[in-house]
């Protein structure tokens, strides 16, 4: 029974009143089912008639396939997961999925929400966020469905990820504020559980290493421009000040620009460097005119894709997978001395 008493009409219902069998009906709402143009005209008006709305339940208890794709997502204040989940939406609706949107407090963990995923019946799972725990790994393999995350550490039969080179590309950083003149360097990290956050330390700590410098401050945001703020204001009083800082993202970068001018009086790029990782749309903006790092998005949606699509056709799981894709260094106005 519907809302308020409602009796919704059944496929026997809609075949009875167009003259068809049942069979004919289900064919006419199945994609790529054989049905005269008569039948689906007699279909469609006894449907229009009756009000009558195809279930999806009986296929998928008939199949055991939803079609279903659950997006996990969190930390939506940065605009980089915007573009990812409109990227995953539009190409999952494109390929005859549907998109359950599952959304976790966290910005940067996936563990959060396994207890929620395991009651949907979804076909996989494709997540912005990383899985940081192989026990978390573990629980989600049971589910015996792909599942595909962004920039994790841990894998198995089930569980693959997309990466973005965050070593690599801290690394190249390092290089480049050797080149503008930098001689003390800051770090203000994201949270430290976070795998891209940790990738990004790691790398830049290796960049200047092979410089002979061992010597970075070190204060700690969490992805958010506030926590960029407050981390720079922090990093700013000591007696020891750094004239190059990396950013964990450009939302912690454009913080710290703020910190800087507004507070400390200090100038961006001629007192101090500031660079970022992400490229989201106000990094680009005079205000900021940020360097950073631009995740190739729309690559790193289509790579997950196509182990979603592996998965699928296969009939069996293809985990064990770790992509990594490359960023690209722009370099803009924090850095051009």
């Amino acid at each position: 029974m519907g809302m308020g008493g409602k009796k919704y009409a059944s496929s026997t219902d809609v075949a009875r009143l167009a003259g068809v069998s049942q069979s004919a009906v289900s064919r006419t709402y199945r994609p790529g089912a054989s049905v005269s143009e008569e039948t689906r005209r007699k279909v469609m008006a006894a449907a229009a008639e009756l009000d009558y709305r195809p279930s999806l339940i009986p296929r998928i208890m008939l199949t055991h396939r939803s079609n279903l794709v659950a997006i996990v997502i969190g930390g939506m204040y940065n605009p980089f997961y915007s573009a990812v989940l409109e990227g995953f939406t539009v190409k999952l609706q494109e390929s005859g999925h549907q998109v359950l949107l599952v959304h976790v407090d966290s910005g940067h963990s996936l563990d959060a929400v396994i207890p929620k995923l395991a009651s949907y019946r979804v076909d996989a799972i494709v997540s912005a966020l990383a899985i940081l725990s192989p026990q978390s790994a573990e629980e989600l393999a049971r589910f015996k469905i792909p599942v595909i995350s962004f920039n994790t550490p841990v894998k198995n039969e089930w569980v693959s990820s997309v990466c973005c080179d965050n070593a690599g590309s801290a690394r190249i950083l390092a290089d480049l504020f050797l080149a503008r003149g930098g001689r003390r360097f800051g770090y203000i990290s994201g949270p430290p559980a976070s795998p891209a956050n940790l990738e990004r330390f790691a790398g830049f700590r290796e960049g200047l290493a092979a410089h002979g410098i061992t010597d970075i401050a070190t204060a700690t945001a969490d992805f958010r421009y506030e926590g960029g703020f407050r981390a720079a204001l922090e990093m700013f009083a000591r007696p020891e000040r750094p004239d190059a800082v990396f950013c964990a993202n450009d939302l912690v970068a454009i913080g710290a620009i703020d910190a800087l001018r507004q507070q400390i009086g200090l100038r961006v790029p001629e007192d101090v460097l500031i660079a970022g990782f992400d490229d989201i749309p106000s990094a680009s903006w005079a205000g900021y005119d940020l360097t950073t790092f631009v995740h190739d998005g729309p690559r790193m949606v289509d790579e997950a894709l196509s182990i979603l699509r592996a998965a699928e056709t296969a009939h069996a799981p293809v985990g064990e997978v770790r992509v990594v894709v490359p960023a690209r260094l722009v370099e803009r106005g924090t850095t051009r001395r």
